[in-house]
């Protein structure tokens, strides 16, 4: 029996939520937020359907299941390329060609990053960032701004884009070391973008630390990806001089945390994380021992940071590893605070709270992997948009 049908047959005071529009949307919001959520109840009827392809409807969803960490869908990894390996399993598992970017003769991308449903990738060969919505397929090119022509190996620039919920827009923000300072005194730069407006905004600099200017391995902004925790934004730097830099969104600053050293063990690799209960974390891993140690950071009442250890963790033991060699992290998730292991065992996912692994691959991996978190939704199949429309953004 179709729907409406049973709007016919189901009289009672009983039928009251099939026969309201608006009391049915109030029953569909609270499907889960899997991809195959509403092509599956989009299927039931024709009434289904056109409830379900409104656009209001899908905002209202959207920000409805924005409250909780968008669904894990799967990493990103590539060079100067890209591809996608899929998370999770049918009916939820994302075709490969739906996140398969097409990119011209000439461009070399190197993923930079996930954040917010969106994919950022440099070409610095012709100067520009990428901004990439895989679930859209939407691509906006932004021109590098003044102030950062001068990028290189020993001053590469790194970026983040994030966005407001339910927002099409986006902020790009880049961050680069200029060495080029005629009184020898390195400093850090950064810009941000705004894809509403199309304009840039003002050169914000800050100068280094004093020992960042010594010796001749130049300080630089680590290509990992950045952070993001409250209203901040973190990279690693590297070099004579290894901190994390802060960049403010709300005050449009710049700030450097120094670290204890012996969170930099040579024998280490590491990745910032979102601390449990809020705050910037810091996970190292030992490459030989196999544990791991997660920091995290104090505030002081005179607006002073300090790092306090939380765990130490037996990674063999957790992991079951016969051989103590070879772990590496390759990529980290923060809303829903995954970290992601290449292991003689595998590729692995780990969550931060629980400390639950889960096996991902069975391939030893050790390329960095992206991970990207995003409500997917097949707007093509409920009445939305999916183009792959380009859109030229200029400095």
């Amino acid at each position: 029996m179709n729907c409406e049908g049973l709007r016919r047959s189901l009289r009672s005071p009983a039928a009251g939520p099939l026969d309201d529009d608006d009391l049915l949307s109030e029953i569909l919001l609270r499907l889960p937020p899997q991809p195959s959520s509403l092509p599956r109840a989009s299927a039931v009827c024709k009434l289904w359907h056109n409830l379900l392809s409104d656009t209001r409807f899908l905002r209202r969803f959207r920000i409805r299941h924005s409250r909780n960490p968008a669904p894990f869908l799967g990493c990103f990894s590539g060079g100067t390329g890209l591809s996608f390996t899929p998370a999770l399993g049918a009916p939820n598992r994302v075709p490969l060609e739906r996140f398969s970017l097409q990119i011209d003769d000439g461009d070399r991308l190197y993923p930079r990053g996930c954040r917010h449903g969106l994919v950022l990738l440099s070409d610095l060969k012709r100067n520009q960032f990428l901004v990439w919505d895989p679930v859209t397929g939407d691509r906006h090119r932004v021109v590098l701004p003044p102030g950062f022509e001068g990028q290189g190996i020993s001053n590469p620039i790194n970026g983040a884009v994030l966005r407001a919920m339910g927002d099409v827009h986006f902020k790009l923000v880049l961050v680069m070391v200029d060495i080029n300072d005629e009184i020898q005194h390195r400093q850090v730069v950064a810009r941000v973008y705004s894809s509403q407006t199309g304009l840039w905004g003002d050169l914000i600099s800050m100068p280094l630390p004093p020992e960042a200017n010594q010796g001749w391995y130049h300080t630089s902004v680590c290509p990992q990806p950045s952070v993001l925790v409250g209203g901040s934004l973190y990279w690693m730097l590297r070099g004579k001089f290894e901190g994390i830099l802060e960049f403010d969104f709300v005050r449009q600053s710049l700030a450097v945390i120094q670290v204890p050293v012996n969170m930099f063990d040579g024998g280490c690799c590491f990745t910032l994380v979102r601390a449990e209960g809020g705050g910037l974390g810091f996970l190292s891993v030992s490459k030989s021992a196999a544990k791991a140690w997660l920091w995290k950071t104090n505030t002081g009442c005179d607006g002073g940071v300090s790092w306090g250890l939380g765990r130490t963790i037996e990674l063999d033991k957790l992991l079951s590893l016969n051989s103590k060699k070879y772990i590496r992290i390759l990529g980290y998730a923060e809303e829903n605070n995954l970290v992601f292991m290449g292991t003689p065992v595998g590729f692995l996912m780990v969550h931060l709270q629980s400390w639950q692994v889960t096996r991902l691959s069975e391939s030893i991996l050790y390329c960095p992997h992206h991970p990207f978190e995003s409500l997917y939704i097949e707007e093509k199949d409920t009445g939305g948009r999916h183009d792959g429309a380009e859109i030229p953004h200029n400095a």
